[in-house]
């Protein structure tokens, strides 16, 4: 997130609280290294360096994470009534039942640090605290995520988490905080690498497993090192709610659906997502202004690249399209397909894309992406059509293997692949199929 904007703790702690406090901070110096740039080597056979160490919380993400968190509708104007009624709202719509399971409080929720230097929420918005907030949500069968920043303040101006990682690792410990996203505003002079690993210790000493989503809008390429840091990371800067533009804010920009799409694909990032690691493109506008069939595409998009699912609309008066499109279950399985294999485009006719994915159990998912503003017809071949992906290993070969295939946002339509296919797919709209082998 780009900048946009300008229950007190208790004074005593128990003295393990403390231990753990100091023991955290002394190996949080131990680790100021990594924020300097490194010495080049001077002897032509000095070794490689060693890995980089492994600082996540091991056992989550083990799928993209779905959720919901509080940015694209809200920005900085929420408060724990807002978050009480989203979490109700997901249990409500159904949408905990079909898979999203964070609701994740983004920016501005901050107040002031205390004199010893721990982060407390703002007392006007969140007056019962955030370890009530956590409770309320846990409660509900749900997962509750805060936001922070490497850099000394937010995007949205409140405290960041430099030179406090150890200290607001504890606080979000003590609170029952499941889920982390760490940004990277106002951070002049660190090394994007070694900030993050940084908090990632501190969230390991403080030992609750938080799912640590970095939010470093792809600057310096992190897919290449953050798997052994973090979740999910993002790949592009901010998106914004439209389908296929750029908006423009001087020194930074921010992305229609189409160009993260592009970029996902450009940088060849797909060999780098993978179960526990994922490529992410930015949280969902699905519900905030964009037509239904933008919405449409735009999520079917994001099942494709095996993207995480953070919804970022208000759930709690939305109509029942957006409803719809949020809790397609045959679409979340796509993207929650345990093989964890980004999609690709292997086929492009002049805004007509074909998109394919590989799928556990030999199955596969196909997306028809019209990118035009009018309707476009299609026939498909299947015996024309060999699919190979070299990171799995998959194959389908349609001249050899029949294929059964259901229609994902047409209930009831279905088909086979002994017999073209033949669709519409309307403007800025897609055709989702997925493709089960038939007994031979």
């Amino acid at each position: 997130m780009k900048p946009t904007l300008g229950r007190t703790r208790a004074t005593t702690k128990i003295t393990t609280t403390l231990t753990a406090a100091l023991v955290a901070l002394a190996q949080g110096l131990a680790l100021l290294p990594l924020l300097l740039p490194t010495a080049p080597a001077h002897a032509a056979d000095a070794p490689a360096p060693p890995p980089p160490p492994r600082v996540k919380a091991e056992g989550l993400a083990a799928t993209p994470p779905m959720g919901w968190n509080s940015w694209n509708k809200f920005a900085c104007n929420v408060n724990e009534q807002l978050i009480r009624e989203t979490a109700d709202a997901l249990v409500r719509t159904g949408l905990r039942d079909a898979g999203y399971r964070y609701v994740n409080l983004d920016d501005c929720w901050h107040g002031e640090r205390d004199a010893r230097g721990f982060i407390q929420p703002d007392p006007q918005r969140f007056p019962s605290g955030m370890k009530a907030l956590a409770d309320y949500v846990h409660a509900r069968g749900l997962k509750f995520g805060v936001y922070s920043d490497a850099g000394w303040k937010t995007c949205g101006g409140r405290p960041g988490s430099r030179g406090h990682e150890y200290q607001d690792a504890l606080s979000y410990a003590e609170w029952g905080v499941d889920y982390l996203k760490y940004d990277w505003c106002e951070t002049e002079g660190l090394k994007a690498e070694g900030a993050y690993q940084t908090m990632g210790r501190a969230l390991q000493a403080a030992g609750r497993p938080v799912l640590f989503s970095l939010c470093e809008w792809g600057n310096s390429q992190p897919w290449l090192w953050a798997r052994d840091v973090g979740h999910a990371w993002r790949t592009t800067g901010d998106i914004f709610n439209c389908f296929d533009c750029i908006e423009d804010h001087g020194d930074w920009k921010a992305f229609g659906v189409l160009q993260i799409l592009d970029m996902q694909r450009e940088r060849g990032l797909r060999r780098h997502a993978g179960p526990g690691h994922w490529n992410d493109p930015d949280m969902l506008e699905v519900g905030n202004g964009m037509p239904v069939n933008q919405d449409r595409a735009h999520f079917s998009i994001w099942a494709m690249l095996a993207a995480p699912l953070i919804a970022g609309n208000d759930l709690r008066s939305m109509p029942p399209q957006t409803a719809a499109i949020l809790g397609n279950r045959a679409v979340i399985a796509i993207d929650q397909d345990p093989l964890g294999v980004q999609g690709w485009r292997v086929a492009e006719d002049a805004g007509l894309e074909t998109w394919v994915r590989p799928l556990a159990d030999g199955r596969w998912a196909l997306m028809l992406l019209n990118r035009n503003k009018a309707a476009r017809t299609v026939r498909l071949d299947w015996v024309t059509q060999a699919w190979q992906d070299e990171l799995s290993g998959r194959r389908a070969d349609f001249a050899h293997t029949r294929y059964g295939w259901q229609d994902l946002w047409q209930a009831g339509r279905q088909g086979s692949t002994a017999a073209p296919l033949e669709a519409n797919v309307g403007a800025q709209d897609v055709v989702m199929l997925a493709l089960t082998p038939l007994p031979r």
